[in-house]
């Protein structure tokens, strides 16, 4: 009796050094693997287990600590009849024909309700000194807990620290991509120009200018950068930099365009791409010379040949070079015209039902308000999309940029 209660006390004082340990590692702020060896080792050596296998949940549920066993459990996947297991269960012979097969008693992990791991085991019968006695399951899970609940927090830390960077990787390219849209656009008698954007949650690539070019001429131009985030918004600064360099340099637009192609395969080196419309009208001319770089086709309406599509050019930038085939739209006689131009995020705009917004809604509004400012066609238009969409969040931004030119 004597023996039997010695060996008793030797082993409580073994599992609460082992907590002891344990302890002191988690305040110590040791990575998670080395928690999982601490783990391993404290079954394994102190308490003699013969196999053992830990399965946790991160993205999917792995195993993270196995040893004693015939098949490498590394490598295989937890079964769906165990997860809604909450209680200490003793497999038998539900586990015939089954890898578990091995395992004789399964330990669910459990923190607020919420599972964090399974541990199976094999062998929770300890011999000291002649007497035989189970070892103590109490131990074990209170031992997983503490482990286990460590590595949730770090995991909760890390995740946290990923959502701040993200914060403060959306609050830089928001600051980017303000400042690559003109400050001032003009809005007379003769011409008027209006742009309107509509952020989605994160940070697109979204981009519109206009450039005055000279007294009779001037650049309009809207583009759509794949990818969000720091590297859209750099990649469309960089490339609207090479726009305006351009521009002083030529007014040649297919130039622009082929130069600007390269520019992009340089900087994005093919993991980008942009779409891209770009227009120059001359007053003095009444032309219109355009290049559509695989971008949603603009709408231009004039009182002479009423609605139509601005969709010659080319594929989109930063993909090929040199580009494939390069054509200019050209457009004569064009003394008066409405000009609408906007990103894929307006016809693609879904309801609850699931329906896009369309291209055949978006005609039929600019040609219902064609005598209208851009202005009040660009309120009309948010107005119309507010109610279209229902309660359906935006999936991506919306640009829209509009110029009309009066007689």
């Amino acid at each position: 009796m004597e023996d039997i209660i010695k060996n008793k006390y030797e082993l409580k004082e073994l599992e609460l050094n082992s907590l002891l340990e344990v302890t002191q590692a988690i305040n110590n702020n040791l990575p998670e693997e080395s928690l999982y060896k601490i783990y391993h080792f404290t079954l394994r050596a102190n308490l003699n287990i013969k196999k053992l296998a830990l399965y946790v949940l991160d993205d999917r549920w792995d195993c993270k600590a196995n040893h004693g066993t015939d098949a490498n459990f590394y490598q295989i996947p937890l079964e769906e009849k165990f997860l809604d297991i909450q209680e200490i269960t003793y497999l038998e012979s539900s586990c015939e024909n089954s890898p578990f097969g091995e395992f004789e008693t399964m330990i669910p992990v459990m923190h607020k309700n919420s599972i964090l791991a399974f541990v199976f085991l094999d062998g929770i019968r300890k011999r000291i000194g002649g007497i035989e006695g189970d070892v103590d399951t109490t131990f074990i899970q209170a031992l997983s807990n503490i482990i286990l609940v460590a590595i949730e927090n770090k995991k909760l830390a890390r995740k946290e620290l990923r959502q701040e960077a993200f914060k403060k990787e959306m609050e830089i390219a928001k600051d980017v991509q303000k400042y690559l849209f003109p400050e001032n656009l003009p809005y007379g008698p003769r011409l008027k120009v209006e742009a309107s954007y509509l952020p989605h949650h994160t940070i697109g690539g979204d981009y519109y200018d206009y450039i005055p070019i000279n007294r009779n001429q001037f650049l309009l131009c809207i583009a759509d950068v794949s990818g969000k985030g720091i590297p859209a918004a750099i990649l469309m600064s960089n490339f609207q930099a090479s726009l305006r360099t351009l521009i002083r340099q030529t007014s040649n637009i297919s130039t622009i365009v082929e130069e600007l192609n390269y520019q992009i395969l340089e900087n994005a080196k093919g993991e980008n791409f942009i779409t891209f419309f770009a227009a120059i009208y001359d007053h003095k001319l009444k032309t219109l010379v355009y290049v559509n770089a695989g971008h949603n086709p603009p709408l231009l309406y004039d009182s002479k040949n009423g609605l139509r599509f601005l969709d010659m050019g080319t594929t989109v930038l930063g993909s090929f070079q040199p580009l494939p085939f390069l054509n200019e739209g050209f457009i004569t006689d064009l003394d008066d015209f409405l000009f609408f131009g906007y990103t894929d995020g307006l016809t693609e705009l879904r309801n609850n039902s699931g329906e896009e917004f369309g291209i055949e809604r978006l005609e039929k509004l600019i040609t219902s308000n064609v005598e209208k400012g851009p202005r009040e066609i660009h309120q009309d238009i948010m107005q119309e999309i507010d109610t279209f969409r229902e309660d359906t969040a935006y999936s991506d931004d919306i640009t829209i940029l509009s110029c009309k030119v009066d007689p």
